[in-house]
């Protein structure tokens, strides 16, 4: 809204022509959602207090936890106010990228909102059931994926749809362009040709996967949401990098027109994340519950394959990878074995509470490690 407003007006003041400039927008983009944050924060808490949506806490976990029961929770809906508003005021707003990263991120926002919901208001502590939240899911990560299929391999919007009706026309069978193919990091020129099912099945899982990895991370206060607006602002870098055909030449990354205007979500993610931790850092006032852990999971895992960095999102989001991996071990070694446990408790950071580990020390420690990776993932923008 904004960006179009002084577009209009720098047709007779010049000085408004600064305001085209995708970085500067990235800078404010991200100073805006984390003003509208740390603004509504206490008013949202508040609101949620007088709602009485308070965190149940498991009883059969750490015994440190029970003194959290009651705290509001579904404070995600914070997150995804001050990302929506931002992207409103700052994005192009014809960008095909942006609407399907925002409409992704309000879907499983909306997905995580309902099984919060049940769970809080309606009392039902198992929230929405598994087949009924993993349908939500697939539904939505299929058709963004599907899309994105045709979105990334045209040139441009007006080609997305005559790409489809000549897949269609070729019985479901032609060959996308190279910068549809998965890249591996650190290498130069090593990607492999997928096809349009094979992009849309990792598309899938790539949004689908970081989605819930997110989610089963966000378990201690600040845990998850750091995490995610560092890999968020990582991931901007790569948009803008991909974005232009000067700087993806050079670094021989696949120039993806358009994807430059997914800086301006990613922003977004990282004032709205650092805004949010203000109020969740330890001991939390607030829980962003599914609402927000599924919505910056999807938003990530969207962000993470139009710029085609699937792989380097799996290195950077390590923490993230862990914690599945460790509830999946888990749960598969206490089948297999009738009983017999890989960890203290899964997932992994209450392993590590349970083994001595104060809260806040698996939290900072895991903080670190995210930086460690997120440095490892950026270091594939010139180690190739």
């Amino acid at each position: 809204m904004l960006l179009e407003l002084f577009q209009w007006l720098s047709q007779d003041i010049r000085a408004f022509r600064i305001f085209d400039y995708l970085t500067l927008r990235a800078v404010l983009a991200a100073a805006t959602a984390l003003v509208i944050g740390l603004v509504a924060g206490p008013k949202v808490i508040r609101k949620l207090t007088e709602l009485k949506i308070g965190q149940a806490v498991r009883t059969e976990g750490p015994q440190s936890h029970l003194t959290k029961s009651g705290t509001p929770t579904m404070g995600g809906a914070l997150i995804l106010i001050a990302i929506g508003i931002t992207t409103l005021l700052w994005a192009d707003l014809t960008n095909r990228f942006v609407w399907v990263v925002l409409l992704v991120t309000l879907g499983f926002g909306w997905i995580g909102w309902v099984d919060d919901y049940r769970k809080v208001v309606h009392r039902n502590p198992k929230g929405m059931s598994a087949k009924e939240k993993y349908f939500w899911q697939s539904l939505v990560g299929l058709t963004a994926a599907f899309y994105l299929a045709f979105a990334i391999a045209a040139p441009s919007t007006d080609k997305i749809w005559g790409l489809m009706w000549q897949w269609l026309a070729h019985g479901f069978d032609i060959d996308l362009p190279p910068r549809s193919d998965l890249i591996v990091p650190f290498f130069k020129n090593y990607a492999y040709p997928m096809g349009v099912f094979g992009f849309v099945l990792l598309s899938y899982l790539v949004i689908v996967g970081t989605s819930n990895a997110v989610n089963l991370t966000d378990g201690l206060d600040g845990l998850a949401i750091l995490p995610a607006s560092m890999v968020g602002a990582a991931l901007g870098v790569f948009a803008y990098v991909v974005g232009r055909a000067d700087f993806s030449r050079y670094l021989l990354f696949p120039y993806i027109p358009g994807a430059g205007e997914l800086v301006i979500i990613c922003a977004a993610i990282a004032g709205a994340g650092l805004a949010f931790l203000w109020f969740n850092a330890y001991p939390a006032q607030v829980f962003m519950g599914d609402v927000g852990a599924l919505a910056l999971g999807a938003a990530l895992g969207t962000i993470a394959v139009i710029t085609r960095q699937e792989i380097v999102l799996f290195i950077m989001g390590g923490v993230f990878v862990a914690e599945t991996v460790s509830v999946m071990l888990q749960v598969g070694y206490f089948k297999w074995t009738k009983g017999r446990r890989i960890f203290r408790m899964a997932p992994l950071h209450h392993h590590f509470e349970l083994s001595g580990w104060k809260e806040n020390q698996v939290v900072v420690r895991f903080w670190i490690i995210t930086i460690m990776l997120v440095l490892v993932g950026l270091s594939t923008l010139k180690i190739r």
